[in-house]
């Protein structure tokens, strides 16, 4: 790595944010200023106040007098300035919040809060798009012909497929995307272990692998065990095998997690990252942007400085995005809101912009060209005019930045390269842009629709004592013990008030 991806947040990093999401409207009251209400996840988005040596040292087409590309000021506030410079005819102040979890979004929506353009994950997508609750993004924001239009022309066609999919490319406009795999340390995991997602349960592994604390990343891994010999073979359907939620199938979930739950050192939400880097935990059910931040801070370690990878079992993987989205209730047939939602999207679209937000935040925008393809062979690729002893190997990366596009040059040691050619475990690179092999084996993780409350009394039962699970015998004689203590303790504090009322009555 010739640059780590910028550190999650510091203390004026967070305070810059909290001053940006302060409310505005007091301020627009007595201005001609349009107010766009913007909610985003916590810390998914550049604060800006880059050192100079994080100089990113590639050519930018969108600022000729500049180095490089740099982030000095927020995101937010670059985009004020770049929208009022502008001919848009009005201006604009962005009353930007964040969000903690999906359903903490969601939550705010019913209760009322009013946001103009939000950042939700996939299957959030889909559950609004059923609602109907977004707006549709105008056509004049796909018009390639607009300059400005920086989403439509840039956007990876890989994405816009993958959107295609559940019908969500004219609702919602990609931000970041990955997979789902095992982050894990090769000198102490054997790579036949993570070529499936059977390790989260591998008693070789017992109290030294994580898992995801939540139903939705836990189910899907679970659902992989449960038809590992059809996806392995390509004899089942994948979407279909992976999106089930029938009843048999959530029994049949429900005593495989149980079996998880037995083995892992912990459900977890975000402590896996720290417990992989400082060697607690082998093996770490991850993200692919969390991979990265866990790979770099790993290797970066001055003390213990270790190698880990990230494999994509052979079963499957999760592929996730994100994507911003407008919401009905907040744009509410306004023209001007509808023109400055889209121009919010289009400006973090921009390449150099799309750039800065991977660098900030370690994870892999949707955004493809020229310009992101540079910035990757700036922080992965070897120096072709330098001379090495390396084994080199030319890494395919057309399958996200299309046909022409250049290979990256590798050492070849980051990959594992099985004897048909295929790479399905590697290094920081192969986790940011899996080769097609991977891609081809991902399935998006629909929403559950109406089958939620099955799903999630399972987690209650997974995650909470199930007392299907206990003898009855042994059931009845813990309440029997516990009504026992009761009674004693009534009868103790009768017995007790009845003592002192005849001492005071003798007194």
């Amino acid at each position: 790595m010739k640059k780590l991806p910028k550190l999650l947040c510091t203390a004026a990093a967070a305070g810059a944010l909290a001053f940006a999401a302060l409310p505005l409207s007091a301020c627009a009251k007595n201005s001609n200023e349009l107010v766009l209400r913007v909610s985003n996840w916590e810390e998914y988005i550049d604060l800006g106040d880059w050192d100079d040596d994080e100089l990113i040292g590639i050519d930018n087409p969108y600022d000729a007098e500049a180095d490089g590309i740099i982030g000095l000021n927020s995101m937010v506030d670059d985009f004020t300035e770049w929208f009022n410079g502008g001919d848009y005819g009005f201006k604009v102040k962005v009353e930007y919040s964040t969000f903690g979890t999906n359903e903490d979004l969601y939550n705010r929506l019913n209760l009322g809060d009013k946001y103009d353009l939000v950042c939700p994950s996939d299957y959030m997508i889909m559950q609004l798009m059923r609602e109907d609750k977004l707006q549709k993004f105008s056509s004049e924001f796909f018009d390639r012909n607009q300059p400005d239009n920086y989403y439509a022309n840039n956007v990876s066609e890989f994405i816009t497929e993958k959107f295609e999919e559940f019908g969500g490319n004219e609702y919602a406009a990609g931000y970041m995307w990955g997979t789902t795999g095992v982050v894990y340390n090769p000198e102490k995991v054997d790579v036949e272990d993570v070529k499936t997602w059977n390790i989260l349960r591998n008693e070789k592994y017992a109290r030294q692998v994580t898992i995801k604390d939540n139903v939705r990343d836990s189910y899907f891994p679970t659902l992989g065990i449960l038809n590992s010999e059809q996806l392995i073979s390509g004899e089942g359907n994948a979407d279909e095998l992976l999106n089930n939620t029938d009843d048999e199938t959530i029994e049949a979930a429900l005593q495989i997690l149980k079996e998880i739950k037995e083995n892992v050192y912990s459900f977890e939400t975000d402590s896996g990252k720290a417990d992989m880097i400082t060697g607690k935990v082998v093996a770490n059910y991850q993200w692919s942007g969390d991979a990265v931040f866990i790979m770099d801070e790993a290797e970066a370690d001055d003390n213990n400085p270790t190698e880990l990878w990230y494999s994509v079992p052979d079963e499957c993987t999760n592929l996730w995005f994100d994507g911003w989205v407008m919401l009905k209730d907040g744009i509410n047939g306004d023209e001007r809101k509808q023109i400055a939602a889209e121009a919010f999207v289009n400006f973090l679209s921009r390449p150099d912009n799309a750039i800065r937000n991977m660098y900030y935040i370690g994870y892999t925008s949707a955004i493809a060209g020229d310009t992101v393809h540079d910035y990757l062979d700036w922080n992965y690729g070897l120096d072709a005019s330098e001379e090495t002893e390396t084994e080199t190997y030319s890494y395919d990366v057309s399958n996200f930045f299309g046909e022409g596009a250049a290979p990256i040059i590798v050492d070849r040691a980051t990959l594992e390269i099985g004897d048909n050619g295929e790479i399905n475990r590697g290094r920081q690179l192969f986790t940011q842009y899996p080769p097609e092999n991977i891609t081809k084996r991902s399935v998006i993780m629909e929403d559950f629709g109406d089958r939620l409350s099955e799903i999630n009394q399972m987690w209650i039962n997974v995650r909470c004592l199930d007392v299907k699970d206990f003898n009855p015998a042994v059931v009845w004689s813990v309440v029997a013990i516990v009504l026992a203590g009761a009674v004693a303790i009534c009868l103790y504090k009768f017995r007790y008030q009845i003592f002192y009322r005849r001492k005071e009555n003798k007194d």
